[in-house]
């Protein structure tokens, strides 16, 4: 079923609309979860929150990009519960990896009070994604979006951990100076 169906159905209270929904992209949000959260029970609620969020959302929310729109909510959930959880028990887990590695060259995170400066952040560091060969905005989005493990990105790109290591560090250094050229401070 197309995207604008789907939609259509939940602008008219549908049931059917989850059913489509998880049909279609039920998968793809598993693995985005799996890959923060690590963890079957987590990952199916937060699967199941963000077709709540959807339903509830939609009307008056219309998105023209229903996967990533679903992704960016899915992604959201899931990592809101993993910092739920690493208050609760300190540790190490493959999110706070993700995160860490991003430390350098983001800035740290703001109060409600700088969601504009945030907005303008973000659309800075979409700026410079759109500015990178297409390998490396690959990698990067794989690593940092999807939270992908160093050796599937390697895999699914047919080439060695060390080559998406180097890709990854050099895309880093590079934002890092372009958001510092553009005047965020870090």
């Amino acid at each position: 079923m197309e995207d604008s169906a789907i939609i259509d159905l939940y602008w008219s209270r549908d049931q059917r609309a989850i059913e489509e929904t998880a049909g279609k992209y039920g998968s793809f949000l598993h693995s985005l979860v799996w890959n923060i959260l690590h963890s079957r029970g987590d990952a199916e609620e937060c699967v199941n929150d963000t077709y709540l969020r959807a339903w509830n959302a939609i009307p008056p929310a219309r998105p023209a990009a229903l996967r990533a729109w679903l992704g960016r909510i899915a992604r959201n959930l899931s990592l809101d519960r993993w910092k739920a959880g690493q208050t609760q028990k300190r540790g190490g887990g493959a999110a706070e990896v993700l995160l860490g590695e991003l430390d350098d060259c983001v800035p740290a995170l703001h109060g409600v009070e700088k969601q504009l400066e945030d907005q303008e952040i973000a659309a800075l560091i979409s700026a410079f994604l759109r500015r990178l060969p297409a390998e490396s905005r690959v990698i990067f989005l794989r690593r940092y979006w999807y939270g992908q493990e160093l050796a599937d990105i390697a895999a699914e790109r047919r080439c060695g951990v060390g080559k998406v290591k180097s890709s990854l560090f050099r895309t880093r250094k590079a934002l890092r100076a372009y958001l510092e050229q553009e005047g965020v401070i870090l």
